[in-house]
């Protein structure tokens, strides 16, 4: 049986679905955090800049990462090192890498907006935008499935033998249901301090990226996939760390937070 489609033609053109999907993705996130910054009165001049640059950066470091990690395999095929199109991004070797990036350019184009702002204005617009590129990335890439399944949800994928979970779609909709979770604590004002809304994000989504890694996709003697268990957990650790420091930071007055928007939060 054929598997999910990985190409299309136009013509003499071949285009790769794996990496239309994610640039349609990059893009409606791109919009979505002009909005969101918009809304909170923050900058975004510079955002073209800014993620201009991050995206740049996220696929050298994604896929720098998959390199090392299957080097096995890539030392033997060294025309294939840039072909990210075809699958094999790491999403932890791209965080690695734009993480340092965006901190820095933060501090130098929006020195006026706090750090723990600017990240509670970007961050769910990200896993927003997370969860659509899992749908229209990953779900369409060659050996995109995760492991060996008989159940009637299985899918059949190029590169692969025999039905797979369709882990992309799971992961689609596990960041989705985080966004609108995200959403739902700006709404209802549970979060009080600017930055603990990205700890949540960041907690949250490690435990749910390791959990993936380690049940669904089947790998677990993969150096990749064992290293890609290790960085979520850390991601936790680190949004755990993030939710002590900003709760035990100390205001000028009373319980106000000198960072938290003065105006009702607004959805997205």
């Amino acid at each position: 049986m054929s598997g999910v489609p990985t190409s299309f033609h136009i013509g003499p053109l071949l285009f790769h679905l794996y990496g239309f999907g994610l640039a349609i993705a990059a893009y409606v996130t791109y919009l979505y955090i002009e909005r969101r910054l918009r809304r909170r009165a923050i900058a975004t001049a510079p955002l073209a800049r800014w993620a201009g640059v991050i995206v740049i950066v996220s696929l050298v470091g994604a896929r720098a990462a998959n390199v090392a990690t299957n080097w096995g395999y890539y030392s033997g095929h060294p025309g294939r090192w840039l072909a990210f199109w075809q699958g094999g991004i790491s999403s932890f070797g791209g965080i690695g890498f734009a993480l340092p990036v965006a901190l820095y350019l933060h501090h130098r184009w929006w020195p006026e907006t706090s750090l723990a702002r600017f990240a509670d204005a970007v961050v769910p617009a990200l896993v927003a935008g997370w969860a659509l590129g899992r749908v229209l990335g990953p779900q369409f890439m060659v050996q995109g499935g995760g492991h060996l399944t008989h159940q009637w949800f299985g899918l059949h994928y190029v590169g692969q033998v025999g039905k797979r979970v369709p882990v992309p779609l799971i992961q689609g909709a596990e960041d989705a249901t985080l966004w609108l979770v995200l959403l739902w604590l700006e709404r209802r004002h549970v979060v009080r301090r600017a930055g603990v809304l990205t700890a949540i994000a960041m907690i949250a989504w490690g435990i749910e990226r390791t959990v993936d890694e380690r049940l669904l996709l089947g790998q677990q003697s993969h150096s990749g996939s064992i290293g890609v268990q290790l960085a979520g957990l850390v991601l936790s650790l680190a949004g755990v760390v993030l939710w002590v420091h900003q709760h035990r930071r100390r205001t000028p007055t009373g319980d106000a937070d000198p960072d938290v928007d003065a105006a009702p939060a607004r959805s997205g």
